[in-house]
């Protein structure tokens, strides 16, 4: 008996009755109120925006029968992180004139504002624009913001690498108009549909796709967690050779939905430096055309490469492609460098890598808690970027900021500005504390079910002080912490994921590395919080009692498995 094909989301139908993004937006916008509908919801992010609402007030304005607390996050597509100066005091000031008065760095190194209401929505976009830059595709089922090292080492590898994401961010956005006519006031036009969209369709992608460019010497993308991800080969004489191409990572997973799950992704092949572009491209119509359309969850990539199997991902995407793939060389040992502090940059300039918590560019009163009562950052960045015209800003995967392009004479200066506003610099925080991430979670993510960013310094400190009772402050170790299981701090990779699994409760997860090539796996599910640490702490014990020489947390976990781990905390548990 056939099985009876199943319907198409309702996105998808969304989508396809939506005149190329274009739906009834304009119309939504220009109506007054303060949120958009479910149809404006989906198609909003298309165009760089979230509909959110302040969920720490939800209850309370339920109860006096008052509309939710309705505000858009807008998100800027910045391949690479880079921004000028000029560009970063423009966004300073939008984050004043439309936003909440904070910037915050996204994991996937562009920015952020959050608190915009709907009747500024429009004109924040249409000023972002004025920038330069754009909110188009930064969200939505299509290519999100590319991502490449941060780091600004003016050398013949790092600029092959940002170049190639720039033309790749620019070659793969939407061609719909429906972005300028909606928040640019462009005249709309009628070409035929296959005009429009000759990659995407009329349909788009059946979910958002994610692509990343890394060095083996600079992995701090996490390359192997994106839908795409390409690796830049070189050979001794900084020529480019070639590139890697992996394909079908993600993180994003349903807690209680077997068939949901984190993967890394799989090396298929590997493409001469002239043909990136084509295979880009035969990847994505490759999804386009094969994922799922019916079920949300089930929707990126990684399902497909798990469900067809890898051979007949490379013989299909052979067929997408041209001709044969070339077999890939091994995997190349791949390393995360620290970006932080002051670096030559190579060309007799410097960058200072600035810690910035959670990504949250702001400035916190005497309220704010330990470790940010009384920082600044916001107004030390603000005052850099006027005094120091030439020093451009990076924002980094580790939710940081670079100030690039800094002259030698510029370096008393910029760290007299930030310690005048009390901006804890790098050489005066543990390794665990330059690398841990956070997503924003609550108040403003629908999706989280526990906290992530207001928890991030606590938590920091607390993990600190474990590290620290056992000598093992001085080791590098990633800790990630989610408010939901969809991974967007890349908890599932790394030393030690936080995932919010319901209020007041966490899965643990263990055994990832910090280098990004293995995936943790889950130790203990619905953890209280004020078992965490409890929790950790016979795995710590152990890890400074046997671990291995330079052995990881990660690595010392994996090695060890999870019922001898489960067996340690057990032990520690019946002896308390």
């Amino acid at each position: 008996m056939t099985t009876p094909a199943r319907p198409p989301s309702g996105v998808e139908t969304l989508k396809t009755a939506s005149d190329f993004l274009r739906g009834d937006l304009a119309a939504e916008l220009a109506a007054g109120g303060i949120q958009v509908s479910e149809d404006g919801y989906n198609l909003l992010k298309f165009h760089g925006s979230y509909e959110q609402f302040d969920r720490d007030t939800a209850t309370a304005r339920k109860q006096a029968k008052l509309e939710k607390d309705y505000q858009f996050m807008v998100r800027v597509r910045m391949p690479g992180g880079r921004l000028t100066a000029a560009q970063y005091l423009a966004f300073d000031a939008l984050a004043d004139r439309y936003a909440n008065a904070t910037l915050r760095i996204t994991t996937r190194q562009g920015i952020q504002f959050h608190g915009i209401l709907k009747g500024d929505l429009k004109a924040s976009i249409a000023d972002i624009n004025h920038t330069g830059l754009t909110t188009l595709a930064a969200c939505g089922d299509v290519v999100r913001n590319l991502m490449t090292t941060a780091a600004p080492r003016r050398d013949a590898r790092h600029a092959q690498v940002q170049a190639d994401a720039e033309h790749l961010s620019r070659v793969l956005l939407p061609r719909t108009r429906a972005y300028a006519e909606i928040f640019l006031d462009e005249e709309p036009v009628s070409p035929e549909p296959q005009e429009i969209e000759p990659l995407y369709g009329p349909t788009y992608l059946p979910r958002k796709f994610k692509i990343g460019i890394a060095l083996p010497g600079d992995n701090t993308i996490d390359v192997l967690t994106q839908d795409l991800g390409i690796i830049a080969l070189f050979d001794e004489a900084d020529v480019l050779t070639g590139y890697l191409i992996a394909v079908g990572g993600g993180l994003g997973m349903t807690h209680n939905r077997a068939d949901t799950f984190p993967r890394l992704a799989t090396p298929v092949c590997v493409v001469p430096p002239d043909r990136l572009v084509d295979i880009v491209e035969a990847v994505i119509r490759l999804q386009r055309d094969h994922g799922d359309r019916t079920d949300r969850k089930r929707a990126r990539l990684k399902y497909v490469v798990h469900d067809r199997g890898i051979e007949w991902i490379i013989a299909t995407l052979a067929e997408y492609y041209g001709e044969p793939l070339t077999p890939p060389p091994a995997l190349p040992s791949l390393a995360v460098p620290d970006l932080l502090g002051w670096h030559e940059q190579g060309d007799g300039n410097w960058w200072l890598g600035v810690p910035v918590p959670s990504g949250r560019i702001a400035d916190y009163d005497a309220d704010a808690g330990e470790g940010l009562a009384n920082v600044r950052l916001r107004s030390a960045l603000h005052e850099i970027a006027t005094r120091f015209g030439h020093v451009a800003p990076i924002m980094t995967p580790q939710q940081d900021v670079l100030l690039s392009d800094a002259r030698p004479e510029d370096r008393d200066a910029i760290d007299a500005i930030l310690a005048g506003h009390g901006v804890v610099p790098a050489s005066r925080l543990t390794p665990l504390a330059r690398f841990a991430l956070a997503c924003p979670a609550l108040p403003t993510c629908g999706l989280a079910l526990h906290e992530a960013e207001r928890v991030r310094e606590p938590l920091v400190l607390q993990f600190e002080a474990l590290l620290a009772k056992y000598g093992r402050a001085d080791r590098s170790i990633s800790l990630r912490i989610t408010g939901c299981p969809n991974g967007c701090a890349r908890t599932y990779t790394g030393d030690i994921g936080l995932v919010g699994r319901m209020p007041g409760h966490y899965a643990l997860y263990v055994g990832g590395d910090f280098e990004g090539t293995r995936l943790s796996f889950r130790l203990l599910d619905r953890v209280p919080d004020a078992k965490l640490i409890p929790s950790f702490e016979p795995l710590v014990a152990a890890w400074a009692e046997q671990g291995r020489d330079h052995e990881g947390f990660g690595d010392f976990c994996d090695r060890l498995g999870r019922d001898r781990l489960l067996a340690l905390i057990d032990h520690a548990a019946q002896a308390a």
